[in-house]
């Protein structure tokens, strides 16, 4: 008598990854539901830490003010312009190393002894050769930038199957051909993480370039506010830089879903 067979459910489900769309907004509502509890009870003193209500009234009082659009312009213009000049230049250098021996025996030293180096302590040498206006601040931004997007380009290069190289070359695939058909798309979800990584790099670099000799910018707020001890303006400086990292990365997300829709 044959045994009842019995159906086996399809596992392969748990690596497709669902729609939650709702999950960030609870936990943005819960963190700042919780700030706000927290502030009222008094275990966080305005004077340390200002209550939610306060950071959003100090953002009204900027945008009333007509402040808030010159402390964004300025910093957006230099964090894209230095974020492109870094990211074209590390592509390049990347894509150089991950192709050619030759690029990769010369190059992997340099930025192996290149990489560690804080870029912000590189700010005073960069004002001395570029003046204390916007191309030190820029220059500061793409030299941060330029050297993770390296290692992301060159890692993600290296990382492509050889096996499909193999054949696309058995198939009579010129250098161009396998170099614009396989290994670029294939090295195409690597890189884009890559950038990620290096615009998060970004923001913090120009922060930090903003607080030297400068009137305007997001990071010259949050250091005038400090000095002031104005906490609410402070915290809404910061907000202002992570609405700002939700905006650029809503933007790669949609780079990712277009450039990546054969996988």
């Amino acid at each position: 008598m044959a045994e009842p067979r019995t159906r086996i459910a399809f596992r392969g489900g748990g690596f497709v990854l669902g729609n939650r769309r709702w999950a960030p907004w609870i936990a943005f509502v819960i963190i700042i539901a919780g700030w706000e509890a927290a502030s009222l009870s008094g275990l966080l003193p305005a004077l340390f830490m200002p209550a939610p209500h306060e950071v959003i009234a100090a953002l009204r009082d900027l945008v009333n003010s007509g402040k808030l659009g010159n402390h964004i312009g300025a910093s957006l213009y230099r964090v894209l312009v230095g974020w492109a000049l870094g990211t074209s230049c590390g592509l390049v250098a990347g894509f150089a190393m991950g192709v050619f021996s030759m690029a990769r025996a010369a190059g992997l030293p340099v930025v192996a002894a290149l990489f560690p180096i804080p870029k912000i302590a590189l700010l005073p040498l960069l004002i001395l050769w570029f003046g204390i206006g916007e191309p030190s601040k820029v220059a500061t931004i793409a030299l941060g930038v330029f050297f993770p997007t390296v290692v992301s380009t060159f890692s993600a290069v290296d990382a492509v199957p050889r096996n499909l190289i193999r054949m696309a070359q058995s198939f009579g695939l010129g250098m161009p051909d396998i170099l614009r058909k396989v290994v670029w798309p294939g090295a195409l979800p690597g890189i884009l993480a890559g950038f990620r990584i290096s615009s998060s790099i970004a923001l913090i670099l120009l922060v930090s370039a903003e607080m030297i000799g400068t009137q305007v910018g997001i990071g010259a707020f949050i250091l005038g506010a400090g000095n002031l001890m104005q906490t609410d303006q402070l915290v809404a400086g910061v907000v202002l830089l992570s609405i700002l990292g939700l905006a650029i990365s809503f933007l790669l997300s949609l780079a990712e879903k277009t450039l990546l829709r054969w996988r």
